[in-house]
Protein backbone atom coordinates (compact mmCIF):
# COMPACT_ATOMS: atom_id res chain seq x y z
CA UNK A 1 0.00 0.00 0.00
CA UNK A 2 2.65 2.28 0.87
CA UNK A 3 4.28 2.12 -2.89
CA UNK A 4 1.14 2.41 -4.22
CA UNK A 5 0.80 6.26 -2.00
CA UNK A 6 3.91 6.91 -3.17
CA UNK A 7 3.50 6.46 -6.70
CA UNK A 8 0.31 8.29 -6.28
CA UNK A 9 2.55 11.54 -5.23
CA UNK A 10 4.98 11.08 -7.50
CA UNK A 11 2.28 11.48 -10.13
CA UNK A 12 0.40 14.34 -8.48
CA UNK A 13 4.00 16.14 -8.38
CA UNK A 14 4.79 14.99 -11.79
CA UNK A 15 1.00 15.57 -13.41
CA UNK A 16 -0.75 17.55 -10.93
CA UNK A 17 -3.47 18.92 -13.39
CA UNK A 18 -3.72 15.59 -15.65
CA UNK A 19 -3.98 13.94 -12.19
CA UNK A 20 -6.40 15.92 -10.66
CA UNK A 21 -9.07 16.23 -12.98
CA UNK A 22 -8.70 12.68 -13.64
CA UNK A 23 -9.49 11.53 -10.13
CA UNK A 24 -12.59 14.52 -10.46
CA UNK A 25 -13.69 12.59 -13.37
CA UNK A 26 -13.50 9.08 -11.41
CA UNK A 27 -15.55 10.48 -8.25
CA UNK A 28 -18.06 12.18 -10.37
CA UNK A 29 -19.14 9.19 -12.22
CA UNK A 30 -19.02 7.10 -9.23
CA UNK A 31 -21.05 9.37 -7.57
CA UNK A 32 -23.31 8.99 -10.54
CA UNK A 33 -23.64 4.86 -10.39
CA UNK A 34 -23.91 5.07 -6.89
CA UNK A 35 -27.32 7.64 -7.38
CA UNK A 36 -28.60 4.96 -10.28
CA UNK A 37 -27.78 2.32 -8.40
CA UNK A 38 -28.98 2.50 -4.50
CA UNK A 39 -31.18 5.41 -4.93
CA UNK A 40 -33.24 5.33 -8.18
CA UNK A 41 -32.87 1.33 -7.48
CA UNK A 42 -31.42 0.50 -10.94
CA UNK A 43 -30.72 -2.64 -12.08
CA UNK A 44 -26.92 -3.18 -13.92
CA UNK A 45 -28.84 -3.56 -17.27
CA UNK A 46 -30.99 -0.28 -16.71
CA UNK A 47 -27.99 1.63 -15.76
CA UNK A 48 -27.56 4.35 -17.54
CA UNK A 49 -23.52 4.46 -18.75
CA UNK A 50 -24.02 7.50 -21.13
CA UNK A 51 -25.31 9.51 -17.59
CA UNK A 52 -22.36 8.20 -15.71
CA UNK A 53 -19.97 8.76 -18.77
CA UNK A 54 -21.07 12.10 -19.07
CA UNK A 55 -20.50 13.12 -15.03
CA UNK A 56 -17.28 11.25 -15.56
CA UNK A 57 -16.42 13.92 -18.83
CA UNK A 58 -17.69 16.94 -16.74
CA UNK A 59 -15.56 16.12 -14.11
CA UNK A 60 -12.36 15.00 -16.35
CA UNK A 61 -12.72 17.89 -18.60
CA UNK A 62 -14.46 20.97 -16.75
CA UNK A 63 -14.74 20.21 -12.73
CA UNK A 64 -11.26 18.92 -12.20
CA UNK A 65 -9.57 21.50 -13.88
CA UNK A 66 -11.60 24.28 -12.27
CA UNK A 67 -10.99 23.01 -9.13
CA UNK A 68 -7.19 22.75 -9.75
CA UNK A 69 -6.74 26.29 -11.14
CA UNK A 70 -9.24 27.64 -8.40
CA UNK A 71 -7.27 26.16 -5.36
CA UNK A 72 -4.02 27.86 -7.15
CA UNK A 73 -5.66 31.05 -7.56
CA UNK A 74 -6.90 30.73 -4.07
CA UNK A 75 -3.94 30.56 -2.31
CA UNK A 76 -2.47 33.50 -4.14
CA UNK A 77 -5.59 35.71 -3.82
CA UNK A 78 -5.23 34.62 0.22
CA UNK A 79 -2.10 34.05 1.30
CA UNK A 80 -0.64 32.63 4.32
CA UNK A 81 -2.04 30.06 6.88
CA UNK A 82 -3.72 29.47 9.64
CA UNK A 83 -7.78 29.26 11.22
CA UNK A 84 -8.21 33.36 10.09
CA UNK A 85 -6.58 32.39 6.52
CA UNK A 86 -8.65 29.35 6.39
CA UNK A 87 -12.26 31.10 7.13
CA UNK A 88 -11.17 34.10 4.37
CA UNK A 89 -10.41 31.52 2.23
CA UNK A 90 -13.79 29.70 2.56
CA UNK A 91 -15.68 33.25 2.55
CA UNK A 92 -14.16 33.54 -1.13
CA UNK A 93 -14.56 29.91 -2.17
CA UNK A 94 -18.48 30.05 -1.50
CA UNK A 95 -18.85 32.97 -2.65
CA UNK A 96 -17.54 32.86 -6.16
CA UNK A 97 -17.09 28.80 -7.02
CA UNK A 98 -20.00 27.29 -6.03
CA UNK A 99 -22.37 29.59 -7.47
CA UNK A 100 -20.74 29.44 -10.57
CA UNK A 101 -19.72 25.73 -10.62
CA UNK A 102 -23.50 24.81 -10.10
CA UNK A 103 -24.88 27.06 -13.18
CA UNK A 104 -22.23 25.63 -15.51
CA UNK A 105 -23.26 22.03 -14.34
CA UNK A 106 -26.45 22.67 -14.70
CA UNK A 107 -26.18 23.78 -18.38
CA UNK A 108 -23.40 20.81 -19.12
CA UNK A 109 -25.73 18.57 -17.89
CA UNK A 110 -28.91 19.75 -20.07
CA UNK A 111 -26.49 20.20 -23.14
CA UNK A 112 -25.00 17.37 -22.77
CA UNK A 113 -28.66 15.55 -22.97
CA UNK A 114 -29.32 17.49 -26.11
CA UNK A 115 -32.01 19.51 -24.51
CA UNK A 116 -32.68 22.75 -26.01
CA UNK A 117 -32.43 26.42 -24.07
CA UNK A 118 -35.78 26.37 -22.97
CA UNK A 119 -35.88 22.71 -21.07
CA UNK A 120 -32.39 23.79 -19.95
CA UNK A 121 -33.51 26.99 -18.53
CA UNK A 122 -36.17 24.82 -16.78
CA UNK A 123 -33.65 22.59 -15.53
CA UNK A 124 -32.25 25.63 -13.95
CA UNK A 125 -34.82 27.42 -12.76
CA UNK A 126 -36.16 24.31 -10.57
CA UNK A 127 -32.79 23.07 -9.23
CA UNK A 128 -30.29 26.00 -9.26
CA UNK A 129 -31.46 27.05 -5.48
CA UNK A 130 -32.22 23.89 -3.98
CA UNK A 131 -28.87 22.66 -5.10
CA UNK A 132 -26.98 25.96 -4.41
CA UNK A 133 -28.62 26.22 -0.46
CA UNK A 134 -27.69 22.25 -0.04
CA UNK A 135 -23.97 23.27 -0.80
CA UNK A 136 -23.86 25.86 1.71
CA UNK A 137 -25.19 23.72 4.95
CA UNK A 138 -22.15 21.01 3.55
CA UNK A 139 -19.25 22.78 1.64
CA UNK A 140 -18.44 25.83 4.18
CA UNK A 141 -17.45 22.84 7.03
CA UNK A 142 -15.67 20.88 4.80
CA UNK A 143 -14.15 23.67 3.29
CA UNK A 144 -12.76 24.82 6.39
CA UNK A 145 -11.00 21.70 7.59
CA UNK A 146 -9.25 20.97 3.88
CA UNK A 147 -8.03 25.06 3.51
CA UNK A 148 -6.71 24.55 7.53
CA UNK A 149 -5.02 21.15 7.04
CA UNK A 150 -4.66 20.05 3.70
CA UNK A 151 -1.78 20.89 1.69
CA UNK A 152 -2.63 22.63 -2.00
CA UNK A 153 -1.61 19.81 -3.87
CA UNK A 154 -4.25 17.32 -2.08
CA UNK A 155 -6.94 19.89 -1.29
CA UNK A 156 -8.95 18.85 -4.68
CA UNK A 157 -8.61 15.18 -3.67
CA UNK A 158 -10.31 15.82 -0.16
CA UNK A 159 -12.98 18.12 -1.76
CA UNK A 160 -13.27 15.08 -4.56
CA UNK A 161 -13.43 12.12 -1.62
CA UNK A 162 -15.78 14.39 0.77
CA UNK A 163 -17.90 15.09 -3.31
CA UNK A 164 -19.02 11.48 -3.91
CA UNK A 165 -21.85 11.99 -1.44
CA UNK A 166 -22.24 15.25 -2.99
CA UNK A 167 -21.87 14.27 -6.34
CA UNK A 168 -24.52 11.30 -6.06
CA UNK A 169 -26.85 13.94 -4.81
CA UNK A 170 -26.16 16.03 -7.54
CA UNK A 171 -26.93 13.37 -10.54
CA UNK A 172 -29.80 12.20 -8.62
CA UNK A 173 -31.33 15.66 -8.40
CA UNK A 174 -30.20 16.90 -11.64
CA UNK A 175 -32.00 13.51 -12.85
CA UNK A 176 -35.06 12.95 -10.73
CA UNK A 177 -37.27 14.45 -13.02
CA UNK A 178 -36.98 11.29 -14.61
CA UNK A 179 -38.02 8.99 -11.76
CA UNK A 180 -40.62 8.95 -8.96
CA UNK A 181 -38.40 10.73 -6.72
CA UNK A 182 -39.09 14.23 -5.40
CA UNK A 183 -37.35 16.54 -2.68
Amino acid sequence: MSSLIKAYQKLLHTYPLLIQSGQTGVLMGLGDVIAQKFIEGKSFENHDMRRTFTFFGIGTCFVGPGLVTWYKTLSVVVKGSGKSVAFKKVAVDQTFFPPTLIGFLLVSLGLAEGKNFQQIKGDFSKNYTDILITNYKIWPFVQIANFYFTPLHYQSLVVQTVAVGWNTYLSWKTQSKKHEYHT
